[in-house]
């Protein structure tokens, strides 16, 4: 008789202690990043952000007792690795939601995956226009480049007192070609003179010829839409040339990538972003320590767009009760995430939803304030 009251009370504890281990579940939560390739420089900082917001909500309990899981994939940058890596995490590893994918060319081919699977894709370094039309699962805090560009068109113009401007662009690649299409329409609305209109192709390293048809026309500056590692070789190989004139670049040029190829060549190049590191506010100076502590590093912009985008995922869960059963959970996050605020490293953020394209409702884009900086002596520092 004592025996089996010592194995029921054995078997009871046991009970409690499982269903303690179902109430504190991991959270599923995918990152689908270029990790390898030529788009690295930009993934690995979001995978680092990520990294370092999941450690801080983790450590303080994570969501409602349950810990966060990133489910980290490496999508290279290419279109079809980005739709690979998108169904194996959602019909394979079943996470709730998805981070990603870095470049705008893979998101236009991955996101609508996630679409309709009814799954949110929350982007962190997209920023080309038209990503989120018909697609109310697909959100991003990374400001579009039609924001952005015109503000900092008319800084660069004001500062260095523009009158005409030449222009270079990767005409095969949905976010070189969407600033590109942004910078034009800027250009015309200011009645800014466009000497020449050059452009080159994914994977060029030689763009002499068309540095030499710019420096022909005498412009007073140059937008360049391109990313880090092409605006860098373009900035040498004109400095080569003799073209001394300030650049105007998007979000691409914002990566330490820039200055590590270019180094001072760069400098009076013009940029816009939402995060600066001269930003003094206490949210971004805690996120700068924590991040130097953590991979003794300082981070970059896209570090701190992914850093912010999981903590503002995590004041959703906050508001929504999982029940474990995947397509309601998933359901539930679309309907509360599009309501979140945040005070974060990039400064104060809310979503916006697009415009309803042919009848079907929009997804939700980033409605943020963007910084102008400049770069000077190996870094950007904000243009007063």
């Amino acid at each position: 008789m004592k025996t089996s009251k010592a194995v029921a009370a054995l078997l009871g504890l046991i009970a409690l202690s499982l269903a303690g281990l179902v109430l504190a579940a991991d959270i599923r939560i995918g990152v689908a990043e270029a990790l390898t390739g030529p788009a690295a420089s930009y993934g690995v900082s979001n995978r680092s952000g990520f990294e370092l917001a999941a450690d801080e909500i983790n450590a303080r309990g994570g969501i409602n007792g349950n810990k966060i899981l990133l489910i980290v994939e490496d999508e290279q940058g290419k279109k079809e690795e980005a739709i690979n890596v998108f169904k194996k995490l959602i019909f394979q590893d079943k996470v709730l939601m998805i981070f990603g994918p870095t470049l705008s060319n893979s998101a236009f081919a991955a996101d609508p995956i996630a679409q309709q699977a009814k799954v949110v894709v929350f982007g962190t370094s997209n920023t080309a226009n038209g990503l989120t039309d018909k697609a109310p699962f697909i959100f991003r805090n990374s400001v579009m480049e039609a924001d952005v560009l015109p503000i900092t068109v008319d800084a660069a113009v004001k500062h260095f007192k523009l009158q005409k401007i030449a222009v270079i662009y990767g005409n095969d690649d949905a976010f070189t070609k969407s600033g590109y299409d942004v910078f034009k329409k800027v250009l015309e609305d200011q009645k800014i003179q466009v000497t020449t209109t050059e452009t080159y192709a994914k994977g060029d390293v030689d763009f002499k010829a068309q540095l030499t048809k710019i420096k022909a026309t005498n412009p007073d500056a140059i937008v360049c839409s391109c990313l880090a590692e092409e605006a860098a070789s373009i900035i040498l190989q004109s400095r080569a040339l003799g073209i001394t004139v300030p650049f105007i670049g998007g979000n691409g040029f914002n990566s330490p990538k820039l200055f590590e190829i270019a180094k001072e060549a760069a400098d009076n190049t013009v940029i816009g972003t939402p995060w600066s590191a001269e930003n003094k506010t206490p949210a971004n100076e805690a996120f700068i320590a924590a991040y130097k502590a953590r991979f003794n590093a300082d981070p970059n912009q896209f570090a701190a767009q992914a850093y912010d985008a999981l903590h503002i995922v995590a004041e959703a869960l906050k508001k929504i009760k999982l029940t474990g059963t995947l397509e309601a959970d998933r359901l539930a996050l679309q309907q509360v995430l599009s309501g979140i605020t945040w005070e974060g490293a990039t400064g104060h953020f809310q979503f916006r939803r697009a415009a309803p394209k042919d009848g079907v409702e929009g997804g939700y884009d980033a409605q943020q304030s963007a910084v102008v900086s400049i770069a000077k002596g190996g870094k950007f520092i904000l243009l007063k």
